[in-house]
């Protein structure tokens, strides 16, 4: 799995380089928040390991970045940071879509374990990321059932536009319709 880093501080950026590749990983480095959004459009990196304070682009706004593109798959994102941050930093940055923290200097283990849930994470992303995509359809009449249970026609332009694929089932009516023993 690739993960970026997005790190200014060469020093830095370097330990987490070697910490990744030593745990398998394959690298992508970039030395700022903008190069580092520069590289999220040309590469498939599903972990963002990005320092919190940068120049232009920072960490934070970085993952306001990838969280505003609801067509890309979910990036696990780590923000890093030097400072002591007071618990109304996390919860912003939380709120702005920042999976997890760690702090500088690096913890090898803990920089291990948190690369461990995201990978989880991202599995079970991609689990519901399949499951969104199904849609169920009556058998007969083609209809689909939307999350309220009411059916309604089906157009060509899902089929043809969307990645969807369908589940098959029969709906009411075309139970009465083409069961009448079974309708009661």
């Amino acid at each position: 799995m690739k993960v970026l880093i997005a790190e200014d501080d060469r020093t830095s950026r370097a330990l987490l380089r070697g910490a990744l590749v030593k745990l398998g990983y394959e690298v992508v480095e970039a030395l700022d928040g903008a190069t580092a959004w520069d590289a999220l459009q040309i590469t498939n990196c599903r972990i963002v390991v990005s320092d919190w304070v940068m120049p232009d682009i920072d960490g934070l706004e970085l993952c306001r970045r990838v969280r505003s593109d609801p067509s890309r798959p979910y990036v696990y994102f780590i923000l890093l940071s030097g400072q002591r941050l007071g618990d109304v930093h996390y919860a912003k940055a939380m709120d702005e879509g920042v999976d997890d923290f760690l702090p500088k200097p690096l913890d090898v283990e803990a920089l291990r374990i948190r690369l461990r849930v995201a990978e989880r994470i991202i599995r079970l992303s991609e689990r519901v990321r399949t499951l969104e995509g199904i849609l169920p359809m009556c058998a007969y009449c083609r209809r689909i059932r939307d999350e309220r249970g009411a059916y309604s026609s089906l157009e060509d332009f899902v089929s043809k536009t969307t990645p969807a694929q369908f589940s098959h089932g029969v709906c009411p009516e075309c139970v009465k319709k083409h069961f009448p023993d079974l309708a009661g």
